[in-house]
């Protein structure tokens, strides 16, 4: 290999290693957001109503989709 050609590996080099990094990229399919919000709202919602079921009336501190908190 010549000096010249080593000059034009390294750029040569990095172009395919840049291009390959952005070609493998794919593309990410997301889960449609309307259905997954109106699961979340379910999931709190059974929640809920667990949470006043355990806790009581008035006696609940904190719901999400997974758990509950009592006062």
């Amino acid at each position: 290999m010549t000096i010249r050609s080593v000059r034009l590996a390294r750029p040569l080099t990095l172009l395919l290693v840049g291009a390959a990094a952005v070609l493998s990229t794919g593309c990410v399919i997301a889960p449609n957001s309307t259905e997954a919000n109106t699961q979340r709202m379910e999931d709190v919602r059974k929640m809920s109503e667990q949470a006043t079921t355990t806790c009581g009336a008035g006696n609940v501190k904190e719901v999400n989709a997974k758990s509950f908190t009592c006062k």
